[in-house]
């Protein structure tokens, strides 16, 4: 690629680490690069990760840093899109109510971008990845928890005040357990990477003997085990991890089905680690969808798999700046919502 053409730069910002990466105005990561992130430090110390993450990234390709003409970042949040500040993450606890467009100094003169982690990942999927040609998007990356993005016409929605789109704390049952954001029964409390491990332990600490398999990978203590663990006993014959992945799926069946009938998204895209691993139950979520929705059309809706795997958040922050530039994106947005073939 010529270094005059123009390159997006997009930052990931997690708990642990920054990824940093360049990215063409046809989402293909060019290069990219991750440092450790100072999360529990000052906030100089977290912004100074953040600028070692661009400079390293632009190193890469030094050949390009002319050419990198607008900043996306992406962040846990809570925060406010439409004035660049993170308000208060419980990962990211070095930051309160700070002004980030406003204190990367180095690269103040260029456009920076600013959005919830799994706002800007719905953007990419809409338009480079998996959402491609479909008008209306339903993002879902399913990991730690469970964050949402929707699309509609190549634009994030926001809402009134930037905080729309939360569908990981939807909930699905009042009774059930407490979610971290204090709400009962959240999806993201019952069918996150951590429930699906903690549903495999107590089964097993009830002395199911269906979870051999799933056992023996957690070195013989149920205390061990993983939500990995429970996808890989799966994998290899293991009933238990079967049953509880099961149960998961029908739990976002369920949640599926709320959505469905409250948006009717041209396509639902999951994203993360457990992501993959419930797409390879997309066959049995779309059969139990219509018991979950009173759309008549419910199970026409596709469900796939995001195309950006790990590299979502850069994809994603590079993806604000090209939104920003055309707004809205329409580059492959077709009206009513079908699909180009």
């Amino acid at each position: 690629m010529p270094a005059k053409q123009a390159v997006y730069l997009g930052v990931d910002i997690g708990g642990t680490k920054v990824a940093a990466g360049l990215v063409d105005a046809r989402g293909k990561i060019l290069c990219k690069t991750r440092v450790p992130m100072s999360s529990r430090g000052s906030e100089a110390d977290g912004l100074a990760a953040v600028e070692q993450a661009i400079e390293a990234a632009v190193q890469i390709k030094p050949r390009w840093r002319k050419s990198v003409c607008a900043i996306g970042i992406s962040s846990p949040g809570p925060l406010d899109p439409r004035a660049g500040v993170i308000i208060n993450p419980p990962n990211l606890p070095c930051w309160h109510n700070l002004h980030i467009t406003k204190k990367l100094k180095p690269w103040r003169k260029l456009p920076i971008h600013l959005d919830n982690d799994a706002n800007a990942a719905a953007l990419a999927e809409a338009i480079w990845g998996a959402g491609q040609g479909y008008d209306s998007v339903f993002y879902a990356t399913l990991g730690t928890g469970i964050g949402t993005g929707v699309i509609f016409g190549g634009r994030i929605y926001h809402g009134r005040t930037g905080s729309a789109a939360e569908g990981g704390h939807l909930s699905i049952d009042y009774h059930g357990a407490q979610c971290a954001c204090g709400k009962m029964g959240c999806i993201e409390a019952m069918a996150a990477g951590p429930a699906v491990a903690k549903r495999a332990r107590e089964k097993l600490l009830d002395g199911s003997a269906a979870g051999e398999k799933l056992l023996s990978l957690a070195g013989g203590n149920a205390e061990n085990v993983t939500a990995e663990m429970v996808g890989a006993a799966w994998h290899a014959g293991d009933a238990l991890a079967a049953s509880i992945l099961q149960e998961t799926a029908t739990l976002l069946a369920i949640w599926l089905g709320n959505i469905i009938d409250l948006l009717e998204p041209d396509v639902i895209i999951f994203g993360g680690g457990m992501g993959a691993l419930m797409s390879e139950w997309f066959d049995y979520i779309r059969k139990r969808l219509p018991e979950w929705s009173i759309n008549s059309r419910c199970a026409e809706i596709p469900l796939v798999r995001a195309h950006y795997g790990e590299d979502s958040g850069i994809a994603g922050a590079a993806a604000l700046c090209l939104s920003a530039k055309n707004s809205p994106v329409r580059t492959h947005a077709l009206s009513r919502g079908k699909k180009r073939r």
